[in-house]
């Protein structure tokens, strides 16, 4: 990939060289030292970078409503998204609403559902979701968090996905690919999922974490992978306290940058 985006900041076009790795040298990348103040600046600069480094962001699940992409956001737990929208066709021509899923027929539902892996407890989930659907709500996806996450198999990631992208309500996203990124980020030292939503809540502007977390996400399964980042061809390395726990010379990094294509398999 030769695009620009991808390139390092250099110490020219910041008028000083990159700050040192903390990672890198084994330390944690929080900084007890860097002020709240400082933080959250920091946190908005890149998360402004990122808006930059991918515009092209936003939620690779095919769904045309709320329940679609409620659905199909619980069926691509340990799977992919590229997986879900190939299942999805199909189960949703069969079962179109809440309603019709509700009374699936469980052997049918299994075999639709099979290319995603775990399909007899993805089954379950489904079934269960829409069976609470149409008990609770009518068989309508409810707005609001605190009732999304009453439903079986609905956590706060789940929910912040819907009401993000199905209904326009801001959510946090918080997967594997924005748990670790943030922690890299030196944001927060936090692992449990509800508890690193609270703290980047507090650094990010509300109206900007749905597509900040997509950002986040598409910047994880392209450039900052969870085995070898690409941190000589990261757009954030100037503000990045793990720049360096990856290759640094732009020509090896840029060989790990994964295009949408191919970034979609995560």
């Amino acid at each position: 990939m030769s695009s620009p985006a991808y390139a390092r900041p250099s110490a020219a076009r910041f008028g000083h060289a990159v700050r040192p790795a903390r990672a890198a040298t084994g330390a944690s990348p929080f900084d007890p030292d860097e002020t709240p103040l400082a933080r959250t600046r920091r946190a908005r600069r890149m998360a402004r970078e990122l808006a930059v480094l991918h515009p092209d962001a936003h939620c690779e699940l095919d769904f045309t409503n709320p329940f679609e992409l409620l659905v199909a956001t619980v069926l691509s737990a340990q799977t992919t998204d590229k997986m879900v929208n190939k299942v999805t066709p199909t189960l949703f021509a069969t079962y179109r609403d809440a309603y019709a899923l509700a009374g699936a027929d469980r052997a049918d539902l299994e075999q639709i559902l099979k290319p995603t892996g775990f399909f007899r407890a993805k089954a379950n989930s489904v079934l269960g979701l829409s069976q609470a659907l149409v008990e609770r709500f009518d068989g309508e996806v409810p707005g609001r968090l605190e009732e999304l996450v009453t439903l079986p198999g609905v956590g706060r990631k789940t929910a912040n996905v819907v009401l993000g992208n199905a209904f326009g309500v801001p959510g946090l996203t918080v997967d594997t690919h924005v748990g670790r990124l943030v922690r890299r980020f030196g944001w927060t030292v936090q692992e449990d999922p509800v508890k690193v939503e609270t703290e980047i809540a507090e650094l990010i502007p509300k109206k900007e974490w749905t597509d900040f977390s997509h950002r986040v996400i598409f910047h994880g399964r392209r450039v900052c992978h969870a085995k070898k980042a690409a941190c000589g061809a990261c757009g954030l390395a100037r503000w990045c306290p793990s720049f360096g726990i990856g290759p640094v010379d732009p020509e090896a990094a840029l060989k790990l940058v994964k295009s949408p294509a191919a970034s979609d398999t995560e």
